[in-house]
């Protein structure tokens, strides 16, 4: 799991660096000093027991052990750090999107920490079902398994760089709706990928994680509506 942690460090260094560097990360539509650090706390907290919560929860279901597994997830980091800020924002007061410049990081940083899922093999238990196809990869125990991680590395990279676009052709725009977009996005191709996992499905042929991106494409779709 070291190559994990070392993607992962990896992640947070490229995201901060371009957080800080080249986005100045900041949050528009939040003035007072004291307050906008109170967001930044919130994201924080938000985002750690989203991770944990979700990946456990996931790992509960589909692991079969009789001790707790402690899981993480991304998708549970941005479901908790939103839910916590829209909480946030409602309490203060707070109207439009406080988001976009979080999303270059988030999008760099998820196309890196999946290439660490990926080269983690079997042990991450990230890697998608049985194939036949061209695309099929072996693990290291003979069986040709979908490289979700690197499907999904792939699309946020990709989005990464339409993200670099919009911010430098329409800062307005960016600053609007680039945050809902990146929800939906990610919920969007997530969805499609947990079909290719080996994950315990609950209700309908659906995982745990495929309700949690159907939360997140509604959250998105509701208020890209509100904002245009």
């Amino acid at each position: 799991m070291l190559i994990h942690l070392l993607f992962d460090l990896l992640a947070y260094i490229v995201g901060t660096l371009l957080a800080v560097k080249v986005f100045k990360t900041k949050t528009q539509l939040i003035k007072n000093e004291n307050l906008r650090y109170a967001y930044y706390t919130i994201i924080i907290i938000g985002a750690f027991f989203g991770a944990f919560i979700v990946g456990s929860i996931n790992t509960y279901i589909s692991v079969k052990s009789e001790s707790l597994i402690i899981g993480k997830s991304v998708l549970g980091a941005i479901m908790g750090g939103t839910i916590a800020v829209e909480i946030f924002k409602k309490v203060m007061n707070i109207k439009g999107s406080t988001g976009a410049y979080f999303v270059p990081s988030l999008a760099i940083g998820i196309a890196i920490g999946r290439i660490g899922c990926f080269l983690s093999g079997l042990q991450d238990y990230t890697y998608g079902i049985e194939t036949t196809s061209i695309l099929g990869y072996d693990f290291g125990d003979g069986v040709l398994r979908h490289p979700v991680q690197l499907y999904e590395s792939l699309t946020m990279l990709l989005f990464f760089f339409y993200v670099l676009y919009i911010y430098f052709k329409n800062r307005f725009y960016f600053e609007k709706y680039i945050f809902y977009q990146f929800i939906l996005l990610y919920a969007t191709q997530r969805f499609a990928w947990e079909f290719l996992k080996p994950y315990e499905t609950i209700f309908m042929g659906l995982n745990i994680f495929q309700f949690f991106c159907l939360g997140l494409v509604l959250y998105s779709l509701y208020h890209l509506r509100r904002s245009s």
